[in-house]
């Protein structure tokens, strides 16, 4: 029997509201239909509850380092883009800024951002490396089946000049070009290598959501001659969010290329068009540019997304009638497995025969990733979903409190913490996740 692990009064609260019919308690910890308790009885519980500041203060304990966690020698982009605000707890704006700069620096000559940078004595895991004249001592790699590096970077300048207001990063020289001129030569490598002309939508290789492996055997994480392109909604919710961040920090006097409020609002709209199934509820998993790696046989479109869904709604692009909606997905897969929270990766996962690459219930292929999960939590929050934020947020809390740590993903049949250790990925997100609860909860009178 699974264990209930939301707090004693919210419990009542919800059973109480539950007889009148105002939603139903399922059987997984903290996991709810509605909001039934009062908006200051939930505030109260927030802002008692401890285990909101033991997560946050381990978090930060974890943070003074940049790197992705125990298991990675390299700073990843993608991942230094969730924890940056905790970063700028612990660690001074000035080495938080040499980071970001140092992706600016690997940036390549077709505006391209690398995923992973690393001390060049230890790049020796078997990707193929660059190197830059900017950044003696630094090697760099990319993850070429993805794209999501560029609006990554992005994001993450926008959040440290959120945090420092420190917008004299965008001034910044590296090479002959500005930061600012980086930013906007990353997002035009977009529109030239990673843009599908007949849909408006970025493109990128067959992976499982936001994962960055292919499905056929081999070396998955680089494009080859068996790449299957495919346009996926993370990629382009990623992309979205970039171009709002760099609009958002761009100084007005700044004359930029290419008009990308007028990007931003095309691609908005393409996405709706082509990605949402209205009837489903739910983003399709791919459109295919150039064949499916996967038989006809196979329904892919019966898989649910959640991590890029979660950056979805991140990026604007639902209501809160739609939240609500894919919210009840989430939780409606999550329910199916023993130890699965909403940050589960997809369901049902890709079954071997398809995808040789990852076996199901593995990493990327339906493991739970806190690293997504949290963001969703965020989202629900922003929204106007505080309960429902805290609820699903609660087994994630109990999980590192369990665990004394943070991990890169978890079984969701046996619970168990698998992956690198002081994943800083979770720690991020669930430090912003619970910064977000608690500035709410300050609020309501």
């Amino acid at each position: 029997m699974k264990r209930l692990f939301i707090l004693p009064c919210l419990i009542l609260a919800m059973a109480a509201h539950a007889q009148r019919g105002g939603f139903k308690l399922l059987s997984y910890p903290g996991r709810i239909e509605a909001a039934g308790i009062s908006k200051t009885a939930l505030a109260q519980q927030i802002q008692a509850d401890s285990r909101l500041d033991t997560v946050q203060a381990w978090a930060l304990k974890v943070l003074t380092g940049f790197n992705a966690g125990t298991g990675y020698g390299e700073i990843w982009i993608r991942d230094f883009n969730t924890f940056i605000k905790g970063s700028l707890k612990v660690r001074s704006s000035q080495d938080v800024k040499d980071a970001l700069l140092l992706f600016f620096k690997l940036q390549g000559t077709d505006g391209n951002i690398p995923d992973g940078a690393i001390n060049e004595k230890q790049a020796n895991i078997g990707y193929k490396y660059a190197y830059s004249a900017l950044a003696p001592g630094w090697a760099s790699h990319k993850n070429t089946v993805e794209t999501d590096q560029e609006s990554s970077l992005i994001q993450a300048v926008k959040q440290y000049i959120d945090v420092t207001g420190d917008k004299s990063i965008l001034q910044e020289k590296v090479g002959d070009q500005t930061v600012l001129q980086r930013m906007e030569a990353a997002m035009r490598f977009i529109l030239n290598e990673r843009w599908s002309k007949e849909y408006g939508l970025v493109k990128g290789a067959t992976t499982i959501d936001w994962g960055d492996v292919q499905p056929e055997t081999g070396w998955g994480v680089a494009l080859n001659e068996k790449t299957k392109w495919a346009i996926d909604i993370y990629d382009n919710a990623m992309f979205l969010l970039a171009i709002n961040d760099f609009l958002a920090v761009k100084p007005a006097a700044y004359l930029a290329r290419d008009n990308w409020k007028v990007i931003a609002a095309t691609l908005r709209k393409s996405i709706r068009k082509h990605l949402w199934d209205a009837v489903a509820n739910k983003y399709i998993p791919h459109i295919y540019l150039n064949g499916s790696p996967f038989p006809a046989s196979f329904d892919e479109r019966s898989i649910l997304y959640t991590g890029g869904t979660a950056c979805a709604i991140l990026a604007g692009l639902h209501d809160q009638k739609e939240i609500r909606q894919i919210n009840q997905q989430f939780l409606a897969a999550a329910e199916k497995e023993p130890f699965a929270t909403i940050g589960m990766t997809v369901y049902p996962p890709y079954p071997v025969e398809v995808f040789p690459n990852m076996p199901a219930y593995v990493y990327q292929n339906a493991g739970d990733w806190t690293w997504f999960g949290g963001r969703m939590i965020t989202a629900l929050t922003v929204n106007g979903m505080p309960a429902e934020a805290y609820a699903e947020m609660s087994p994630m809390l109990d999980r590192v409190i369990k665990n004394k740590g943070f991990n890169e993903w978890y079984d969701v049949r046996t619970g168990k913490a698998s992956g690198s250790g002081d994943f800083r990925g979770e720690a991020g997100v669930l430090y912003d996740a619970v910064n977000q609860l608690k500035t709410w909860a300050k609020k309501v009178k």
